[in-house]
C-alpha cells in the first residue's frame, strides 16, 4: 500500500523514535519533536511505538490513500477532512482506496502526527527512518515531502485498536507554555541574578527557531565566567547560553556536542509540550527538583499505558 502526496504542507517529514546509538560519531538523533503524540498516534492504529509517522508542522498536507487503511492523527489540533467529511483526531479512522485526507485550519499546538496501520515504510538509515534535515539522512531522501511523492506502508502487526476517541496525553500550548527544568551543569558560570531572571522571565521563540533549536528572545542572562568550555554532550532540552546572553533551547535535530554554558535542561515529561511551540510563542522555565521530574515522567508513561 502506498500514500500519495497531493500537497505537502509547510514542513512534513517522516519520523520514528530517532537515530539512537550513533551520537559518538556525531550523528544527530532526530525523531519527533513531540515524542508522546508520535507514540500515541501509533498506539491508536495498533502499531509499535517506534513505527514511522508523518510529522506535520504548522500547515498540513493533503494525502491520498492508494489502498484501504486505518489511520490516526494526534498532537496539534487541525481541522481534518476525509474526502468531504470532517473527521476526528485522537481516534482510529478507516480510509478507503482513493480517499483523500486534508489538513485544514490549525487551532492549537504546532505539530501533528499521522500514523497509518503498519507504519510509514522508507529505508532505514543507521537504524532509523527519521528525517534529519541538516544532514539529509533518513526519511524520504533526507528532505521534507513534496507534491507527487509516494510513501510505502509496512505490514500491520494486528495489535488492538481503540474504538472510541482517547484523551490526548499532551496539553497543547496556546500561544506559549511553562516547562519545568533541572539546573544545568554550568550553573556556577551564571550570576545569581541570571538564575533568578531565568526562572521568572518569559522568552519568545525567534523566527529562526526550528527542529535543531529554539532561539529565545528576552532578558539577557549574565555570564560571570567566560573562559572557554570543553565541548560536552547535549541532551535534548538543554538550554545553552552563548556570550550574547540570549538562550538557545536545543531540540531533536541538535548537534551531539556543544561548548556553550548550560543553564538548565527541560525535564523529559515536558519535552513534548516544548515540541509543540511555534516561532512567536512564549516559553517560561520553572526550576524543579529531580524527584518531581521522575514523578512527572512516571505519570506520563502511566497515562500512555492506559490510553
Amino acid at each position: 500500500m502506498t500514500i500519495g502526496v497531493v500537497e505537502p504542507g509547510l514542513l512534513t517529514t517522516v519520523q520514528d523514535c530517532g537515530r539512537w546509538g550513533s551520537q559518538a560519531l556525531g550523528v544527530p538523533v532526530a525523531g519527533p519533536m513531540d515524542g508522546v503524540s508520535h507514540r500515541f498516534a501509533n498506539l491508536l492504529v495498533g502499531n509499535q511505538p517506534d513505527c514511522a509517522t508523518l510529522e506535520v508542522t504548522l500547515v498540513g498536507p493533503t494525502l491520498e490513500f492508494l489502498a484501504e487503511t486505518t489511520f490516526a492523527v494526534a498532537g496539534a489540533e487541525f481541522e481534518l477532512w476525509l474526502d468531504a467529511q470532517p473527521t476526528l483526531a485522537n481516534t482510529p479512522c478507516h480510509a478507503g482506496r482513493g480517499s483523500r485526507l486534508r489538513f485544514g485550519r490549525r487551532a492549537g499546538g504546532a505539530r501533528a502526527y499521522l500514523a497509518v496501520a503498519g507504519g510509514i515504510d522508507v529505508p532505514p538509515v543507521l537504524g532509523s527512518r527519521s528525517t534529519d534535515l541538516a544532514s539529509g539522512l533518513g526519511g524520504l531522501a533526507g528532505r521534507p515531502l513534496r507534491s507527487g511523492d509516494q510513501l510505502g506502508v509496512g505490514q500491520w502487526a494486528g495489535r488492538r485498536v481503540p474504538r472510541v476517541p482517547s484523551p490526548a496525553p499532551v496539553t497543547l500550548p496556546r500561544g506559549g507554555a511553562t516547562v519545568r527544568v533541572i539546573p544545568g551543569s554550568d550553573e556556577d558560570r551564571f550570576s545569581p541574578r541570571a538564575m533568578e531572571v531565568f526562572g521568572q522571565a518569559r522568552f519568545t521563540l525567534g523566527p529562526e527557531s526550528n527542529r535543531m533549536g529554539y532561539r529565545l528572545r528576552g532578558p539577557s542572562l549574565e555570564l560571570v565566567r567566560t573562559e572557554p568550555l570543553l565541548s560536552s554532550a547535549t541532551p535534548v532540552g538543554t538550554v545553552q547560553v552563548p556570550a550574547s546572553g540570549q538562550p538557545i533551547l536545543l531540540m531533536v535535530d541538535r548537534q551531539t556536542t556543544g561548548g556553550y554554558a548550560k543553564i538548565a535542561t527541560v525535564i523529559s515529561a515536558d519535552l513534548s509540550v516544548a515540541g509543540q511551540l511555534a516561532p512567536g510563542d512564549w516559553i517560561a522555565f520553572e526550576i524543579c527538583e529531580r524527584r518531581e521530574a521522575v514523578a512527572a515522567l512516571i505519570a506520563l508513561e502511566q497515562a500512555l499505558m492506559h490510553a
